[in-house]
């Protein structure tokens, strides 16, 4: 590092280049919970195991037909 303040090669300080562009493509951003859990009806509180594949909100309640949300 030129001259030890930690700024690197011109043009390349801190927060430049392709590690913070990698980070946030690997960071998630919600909306995935993996094949077990459960998803639930925000109206009326049913619930009912998550389906692999199917995501919550494609899922409607069988108490009151409104689209389910992931636990």
């Amino acid at each position: 590092m030129p001259g030890g303040d930690g700024s690197g090669p011109e043009g390349r300080g801190p927060g430049v280049g392709t590690s913070r562009e990698i980070r946030g493509r690997c960071r998630s951003k919600g909306g995935t919970g993996g094949p077990e859990g459960t998803c639930i009806c925000p109206e009326c509180g049913y619930e009912v195991s998550h389906r692999p594949g199917v995501p919550c909100i494609e899922t409607k309640c069988e108490e009151c037909g409104t689209p389910m949300v992931r636990k």
